[in-house]
Parts: structure tokens; C-alpha cells; sequence
């Protein structure tokens, strides 16, 4: 059997340091969270610039339009969204009154407080109120023509939306995800046709909390195991239940011909304290990491690489909630400032040092993906086929003349495209999973066979593209790797790595 040498420290060093910095995503951008101030909180003007000095948060969204909380924001460069009581959504239907509020409550801050949308309301189907829903939409337009009478023109309206709108099975296909029919063409189509109109985003809040199946809680929370959901009709597999939430809803506006409207996510988390075991502070940042990476770029199976304008709930715990106790534990932060998990929203080290709570990367040379001996070459061959055809993954290498097309094996490309995927969705056990034909490499294999397959995992790394999957959105330690293997796979042999 053929052991690989040890590597020279600091080629070990830059391997294990790009393995740590994949737990977060490369640079966080436009990420949100959503402002509640139920509990003994700091005031606002403490909040606004911790958030504006020590975080990577370019956007709160409040559930009012509190101007002590306007005014703070002021000058930051923060963009707020804020929210009409839903109380007051019949009075505004009236245009009189939709330029009275939007005159004290719009007028005196912006610009300098940078509103970036109003949501008329929130989850306001879900009250199952009928005077208030039939008055939402009404509402929505006088808002809008009086936004547009002042002048202001950079500020859209919108709503936002409990997935509880969506006819949802939890087993069922996400491409047959439909809006549920007393809502669909009376209330849903006509709200999708104003975002159309008015270029606004359709608001939604996807919480797999709500409505997760307890013997499949991974699929809720990106862990593994867990059972997947395959859509027949698309082939797509879905690993996870936000991806299928937001495909659902993606599915039922095409099918209503909105196909092309722009969606927000309004408010998603999880708890990291309740009382059932699937809460916990490592569950909460796992969820919310890959929460991140989604708005950054990563999509979902029928939306790849689409980003999602995602608003976290919450910023804080709220201590003052009443309820259950998961009501109490949303946050982000505590009320010092002091965060309750990591997921490197914090400036300054905060992405380089990911919190113990979060799976940590192995010291002995990563995490990769690779096939599994008993794996058969149709199951093999399935797996580069579902791969390549989800996006995100280039495939190109393993092709003819591509760069690791040789040695010319199914069991070498397929570990290639399964370890790309894999190394794409966060190095989560979840991800290698391919219907029990994945297996996760954490140190050196001991199998012969295993070391042969190691040669095409690290193609995954050594590539000299600086834009290869495992690098991808890096930036100085990209580069620095990329310059290290800037002779490629082979002349790793040469560095003292038996490939």
C-alpha cells in the first residue's frame, strides 16, 4: 500500500488554512437581519453603529417605522426596511391617508436614513383577517402613488408573505409548488402583477422551522443524515428543506407567468435554544451559514446561483417575547453585543476563527469527497450526471483535454464532481451522501485505492484557475495557493506529495 508523504509545512499550512475558511463564505455581502426590540435591548444609536463598525450587515429590516430607530440609522449607509402595522393597513387604502403617513413617516428621514422598502404589513394572509386582506393590495398602491407624488422613487413597496400561502407537502415536487387556491388568482396574482409593475420584490418568509418533519429534522437544518426529496419531474435532489421551500414558491409564481419577479427573503432562522433537542447553538449557526451562503450567490436547484436579498431573524434574543422559549432565542447577538454563535458576520477575525459550535476541519489535510469502492459504474455515472447538471459545479476538467480528464477512469471523475459538489455546499457530511455512493476523506487513506482517488480530490485544490470550486471568492489565500501550485497537479510530486 502507498502512503502520501508528508506535505512541507507550508503547503499543509495553506491547505488547512483555505479548509477553514471555507466553513464561511468567502465575502459576505448584502446580508440583512431583521431588527426586533421586544426585551432590555441597547438603544438604537448603540445598534446602529455596532452594526455599521463591527459588522458585515448592510441592511436591518424593523416591524415598525420607530423614529428613534430612523434617525439612528441616518448616515450610516445601512438600508432600512420598514413596516406598516398591520392595524393600519384598511386606513391606508385610502390615498389621503396613504400621503399623511407616507409625509411623517418616510419624508423626514429619507435619504439620509436609506428606506429601501416598506412592507405594508406582515404575513397579513396568515391573520386570516378578510377586511385587512382585501384592503393589502389597495393599501400597497396608495402607499406607492404617494411615494411617487413626494418625489421619491427609490423606495419600493412590498409585503410580506408566511409561506403558509404555498400548498406545501413536505414529499412532494418542488417544480409543483402552487400558491394555495383561495388565494391564488384573487389576492396573489394581482399582488405579483403590482411587483411586476413597480419593479418590487415579492417578500417571502421560508422558515423550515415552521413545519419540519421531526424524523427528518437534518433536512431542516443542512445536517446528515437525512432523507432527501427527489422531484420526478425535474430529476432534481433536494438536500435540504429551505431549497425546497424557496423552489416551491419560485414554481408557483412561474406558474401564475411571474416567473421573472424578483424574490426577498424577508425573515428566516432558527432557533438556537426551545424545548426540543433540535435546537441548539451549533444548529442555529449551521442553519444561518448555509442561510448566508445562499444569499451570496449559491441558489437553489431550480434558481443556481441566484441571490437572495435574505433579512436573518433575528439580530438579537429578545428576552421580553412571550411563548415558548424558542420565541426567546432567535438571535444573533445578545443584548452586549456579545454573539450568541458565529457565522462571520462579525468584522475582524470573526471569519477566520469559526466558533467551536460549528463542525470543524480536520488537521490532517481537509475534508474531500470521494466515491465508494462498492459503488457501481451506473451509480457512478449518475452522480456526474446529476452534478453537472445542477450548476455552480464546472465540469470541464474531467473532460476530454480538460486537466484532469487522465488518468481516463468513471470511479476518478465521478469522485471529482462528487468532491466539487461537496466542497460547493460547505464540506457538509449531507453533501456526500449520493445515495450511500459518497464517502468523506478525513486524513490520509490507508486504501491504495483510496490514494489513487486522492490524486483527483486534490485536483480540486491544486488547480492553477483561481476560480476552481474550492477556491472560488478567495482572495489572498487563493492567490497564495494558486501561486504555490501555479505549476500544477504534477510538480505536486516534486513538492513532496506522492500522488
Amino acid at each position: 500500500m502507498t502512503n502520501m508523504a508528508k506535505a512541507p509545512p507550508l503547503i499543509s499550512f495553506l491547505l488547512f488554512s483555505a479548509a477553514v475558511l471555507l466553513t464561511f463564505p468567502a465575502a459576505i455581502s448584502s446580508i440583512g437581519v431583521n431588527y426586533g426590540t421586544l426585551g432590555n435591548l441597547p438603544p438604537p444609536t448603540q445598534v446602529a453603529n455596532f452594526l455599521k463598525t463591527q459588522t458585515s450587515i448592510d441592511s436591518v429590516k424593523i416591524f415598525n417605522v420607530d423614529p428613534n430607530i430612523l434617525r439612528a440609522f441616518a448616515g450610516t449607509g445601512i438600508s432600512v426596511v420598514v413596516t406598516v402595522p398591520n392595524g393600519d393597513i384598511p386606513a391606508l387604502a385610502n390615498g389621503m391617508q396613504a400621503r399623511r403617513w407616507v409625509s411623517a413617516n418616510i419624508l423626514p428621514f429619507h435619504p439620509q436614513t436609506k428606506i429601501k422598502y416598506i412592507s405594508v404589513g406582515n404575513e397579513i394572509l396568515l391573520t386570516g383577517d378578510n377586511n385587512t386582506i382585501s384592503k393589502l393590495l389597495p393599501a400597497m398602491r396608495t402607499i406607492n402613488s404617494a411615494l411617487v407624488r413626494a418625489g421619491v422613487r427609490d423606495v419600493k413597496v412590498t409585503t410580506a408573505h408566511s409561506l403558509n400561502i404555498i400548498a406545501y407537502d413536505l414529499h412532494g415536487a418542488p417544480s409543483r409548488g402552487r400558491f394555495r387556491p383561495v388565494w391564488e388568482k384573487n389576492i396573489l396574482a394581482p399582488i405579483l402583477a403590482f411587483h411586476r409593475q413597480t419593479k418590487s420584490p415579492f417578500m417571502v418568509n421560508p422558515y423550515p422551522y415552521f413545519g419540519f418533519d421531526p424524523k427528518n429534522v437534518n433536512f431542516a437544518i443542512f445536517r446528515s443524515p437525512y432523507k432527501a426529496v427527489r422531484d420526478p419531474f425535474t430529476r432534481k435532489i433536494y438536500t435540504n428543506m429551505y431549497d425546497a421551500l424557496m423552489d416551491s414558491t419560485y414554481s408557483a409564481m412561474k406558474a401564475l407567468g411571474y416567473g421573472d419577479v424578483n424574490i426577498v427573503v424577508g425573515e428566516t432562522g432558527w432557533p438556537s435554544a426551545c424545548d426540543a433537542p433540535w435546537c441548539s447553538p451549533a444548529n442555529a449557526a449551521w442553519f444561518n451559514l448555509n442561510i448566508i451562503r445562499r444569499a451570496q450567490g449559491q441558489g437553489t436547484p431550480l434558481m443556481p446561483k441566484r441571490r437572495f436579498e435574505t433579512y436573518i431573524f433575528g439580530l438579537f434574543n429578545e428576552e421580553s417575547k412571550p411563548g415558548p422559549t424558542a420565541e426567546r432565542n432567535w438571535g444573533l447577538f445578545r443584548s452586549d453585543f456579545s454573539p450568541v454563535y458565529d457565522v462571520g458576520l462579525l468584522r475582524g477575525g470573526g471569519r477566520g476563527h469559526p466558533a467551536p459550535a460549528l463542525p470543524a476541519p480536520s488537521t490532517a489535510g481537509g475534508k474531500w469527497c470521494v466515491a465508494k469502492s462498492g459503488a457501481t459504474n451506473a451509480q457512478l455515472q449518475a452522480n456526474i450526471d446529476w452534478v453537472c447538471s445542477q450548476g455552480g459545479v464546472d465540469c470541464k476538467p474531467i473532460q476530454a483535454g480538460g486537466s484532469c480528464f487522465n488518468p481516463s477512469s468513471l470511479r476518478m471523475h465521478a469522485s471529482f464532481v462528487m468532491n466539487a459538489y461537496f466542497q460547493k455546499n460547505g464540506r457538509s457530511d449531507g453533501s456526500c451522501h449520493f445515495s450511500g455512493t459518497g464517502v468523506v476523506v478525513r486524513s490520509n487513506p490507508s486504501d491504495g485505492a483510496l490514494t489513487r482517488l486522492n490524486k483527483f480530490v486534490l485536483c480540486n485544490i491544486c488547480l492553477e484557475r483561481p476560480n476552481i470550486m474550492v477556491l472560488r471568492g478567495l482572495s489572498r489565500i487563493g492567490e497564495i495557493i494558486s501561486f504555490v501550485f501555479s505549476f500544477g497537479c504534477f510538480n505536486m510530486v516534486h513538492q513532496g506529495i506522492n500522488m
